[in-house]
This record gives C-alpha cells, sequence and structure tokens, in this order.
C-alpha cells in the first residue's frame, strides 16, 4: 500500500480508500454484515486505514456496519470519515444531534474526518446561514471532530466560493477521466490543492461504468499489451494526480478489495506515460459516443415516490448501447422490472431531479428509457 500525507493534517493516509456506500446486501436489501467484516477486515490487513461512509448509506446502516467491523482494537488502526446530511438540518440544534448520534453509531469519541455532504447552492447556503462553520470550530475544539470538510455536487464557482468560506482540511470530489470538467473537475483539484486541502475523490471508476470489456473497449484494452483489468486503468489515471490524496473506491466484494488492494501498489503519481495516456482518450472517444446517460448509480434519487428503480433503469439503458446490444439489454430489464420499478411509473413529480447530483433531466432520460424498452 502506499501513503500520501494530506498536508494540513500532516496524516499520512492510504490512496486507497474504503467506500462504504456499496456494501454486499442480503436478499432483502440489508447489509452483508459478516461479508461486510470481512471485507473490512482484509482491507485493514493490506494498509487501508481511511474508511469513507455517511449518515445516509444504505438507509442509515453503512456506520453502525462499520462501527461493529472496527471493534475489537481495529477502531485504533484507521481513519474514519462520514457526513452531516446537511439537507436535513433546519436548526442549529440539529447539527449536534446528527453528529452525536453518528458518533453512538460508529461506536467512537470522534470522528477523524466530518464532511458536510454533497454540498449544492441550496444545501451550502441553508446551512451557512445556520452558522455550520462555527458548529465545525466547536465541534473541532470539544474533540468530537478532528478535521473538517465537504463534499461536493455542483459547479466550478461555487466550489471555489466554498473553499474560500472557511479553513477546510479536505474536501471531496467527483473525478475520473471522464469527469476531468464536470462539477469542480481539474481546475478545482488545482484550486483546492493550491490552498493545501487535501483532495479525496468519489466515482473514481463512475459507479463502476469505466471496468467495461466488451467490443470496441475489448479490442483497444487488448491492444495495450498489460495485464492491467479497466479498474486498474481508471485507478491508476486518478493516483497519477499528485493533487489527489486518497481515492476511494465503493466495494461489494472481497474480490474487489483485494485487486484494488493490489493495484493499489503501484498508484505514484505522474507516472504514467505518454502513450498509456493515449489509451485514456480512445476509451474516453468510445464512451462519450455510447453512453447516453451520465448516471454514476449513487442512489440520491432514490426513494422514488413512483416506486421506479431509477439507477438500474438507467444502467441497463445504458448498456443497451455501451454493450451494442439492444435486444439482450430489453429482456435483462423486462425480468428486472417484472417485479415492479419500471420507468413508465414515472408520476413527472420532479422529486428525483431536485436531488440528482449529476443534474441529470432524469424524468425526460425515464421517457427515453420507455421507448426504448417499452412498457
Amino acid at each position: 500500500m502506499l501513503y500520501r500525507t494530506m498536508k494540513k493534517a500532516g496524516e499520512k493516509l492510504s490512496i486507497l480508500g474504503f467506500g462504504c456506500m456499496r456494501l454486499p446486501q442480503t436478499p432483502d436489501c440489508h447489509i452483508d454484515e459478516e461479508k461486510a467484516t470481512e471485507m473490512v477486515h482484509y482491507a485493514i490487513s493490506r494498509g487501508v486505514n481511511y474508511f469513507d461512509t455517511a449518515y445516509v448509506y444504505h438507509n442509515g446502516e453503512s456506520e453502525g456496519i462499520l462501527g461493529r467491523a472496527l471493534s475489537d482494537g481495529y477502531r485504533e488502526k484507521v481513519n474514519i470519515a462520514t457526513k452531516m446530511p446537511v439537507w436535513a438540518v433546519e436548526k442549529p440544534e440539529d447539527m449536534d444531534r446528527f453528529l452525536d448520534e453518528q458518533l453512538e453509531r460508529l461506536q467512537t469519541d470522534h470522528i477523524d474526518f466530518y464532511l458536510l455532504h454533497g454540498l449544492m447552492k441550496k444545501t451550502w447556503n441553508q446551512v451557512i446561514d445556520l452558522d455550520v462553520t462555527g458548529f465545525l470550530d466547536r465541534a473541532i475544539e470539544d474533540g468530537r471532530i478532528r478535521y473538517a470538510g465537504f463534499s461536493f455536487h455542483d459547479n466550478l464557482c461555487l466550489f471555489e466560493e466554498i473553499v474560500n468560506s472557511y479553513n477546510w482540511t479536505f474536501c471531496q470530489v467527483q473525478y475520473n477521466y471522464m469527469d476531468e470538467e464536470y462539477q469542480a473537475g481539474t481546475e478545482g483539484l488545482r484550486y483546492a490543492h493550491e490552498r493545501g486541502l487535501g483532495i479525496m475523490v468519489m466515482e473514481p471508476l463512475r459507479g463502476g461504468t469505466l471496468t467495461n470489456q466488451s467490443g470496441v473497449l475489448k479490442k483497444i484494452w487488448a491492444e495495450t499489451g498489460t495485464s492491467r483489468a479497466p479498474a486498474e486503468w481508471g485507478l491508476r489515471w486518478v493516483w497519477d494526480h499528485p493533487e489527489v490524496t486518497v481515492v476511494l473506491s465503493g466495494m461489494s466484494k472481497l474480490s474487489q478489495v483485494k485487486d484494488n488492494a493490489s493495484y493499489a501498489n503501484h498508484g505514484t503519481p505522474s507516472t504514467l506515460t505518454g502513450e498509456e495516456l493515449l489509451v485514456y482518450e480512445k476509451i474516453k472517444r468510445v464512451y462519450r459516443e455510447k453512453m447516453k446517460i451520465p448516471c454514476t448509480k449513487c442512489g440520491y434519487c432514490l426513494p422514488c415516490p413512483g416506486g421506479i428503480a431509477i439507477p438500474d433503469c438507467f444502467s441497463i439503458y445504458n448498456d443497451a448501447f455501451i454493450y451494442d446490444d439492444a435486444g439482450n439489454a430489453k429482456l435483462v430489464y423486462e425480468v428486472f422490472t417484472g417485479f415492479g420499478g419500471a420507468a413508465s411509473c414515472c408520476q413527472d413529480c420532479g422529486v428525483c431531479e431536485s436531488l440528482c447530483p449529476q443534474h441529470i433531466p432524469i424524468r425526460k432520460c425515464l421517457k427515453e428509457v420507455v421507448r426504448l424498452f417499452g412498457k
């Protein structure tokens, strides 16, 4: 495992962070605690020391599972990062209530890295009006949190405003070889780094969509003459940026933990060759030509009032184009929606669009899904 030091914190952090948003699940959609614990312990044994969760992940189960997995001495080996659900903060005392509940769930007396979750213009203005920076100062002073940061889902202008508004230690942004100009993008990455902030990267593989090995993509990967899997190519691209401190991976299988921990032994910055960088350009052209809906399956749009499984509908729809196989995609869609969740159930309420960090016109896209697959 390789490590990078966060400038303001002075902390030596593993370049691979364990994201606890996509933990393995049982058939009834609860976290499979036995498998999740095994994954956490394996990651720690391979040197991972940064674990990222949030109040809302897995419908509130993630923090408790992580807290139990880190009992029996594991807590002292790692840094915990979790997030305040800023959209649910209505009054100043809510901030203390959420933090104290999170400390209890995680079975710890302090959070190492505490973030304001998914800041956008509306939520930023909401918590600023409630003196969230004063709250962060008090929580640091009384020892409940060590370092303050924020995760972000809006435009570069707002990102710079937020960076300049407080003495943040770190920030968390979406970044991968398909998203160099998306939201904060490369310019935001450099802006925050120049001001001394540590940078945690989420969605390095765009919810797994950058691990595709079919059709033209398979040919491009094969032509590289290396044994690297697409996932390693994706992670290596982010690690190649010296501004990045930690790359978060939302792993759902032990095999993914093993693979990613292995890749993290080679994530040295500024080492990709010109020839390797050309491979990314080829892949980007293919994805840009094929992908129709830029959904990362983060799940923020759920639950849908109409019961639609929005990310899954979009994923299957995209597969029809990425894999050049609309027929098979339609069969998968029909099987999947046989138990409910079809795009045709849209009530046109727009709730999902107000929550989507990617700002996808979800209602319009659902109509495209129906047009391709039928009702």
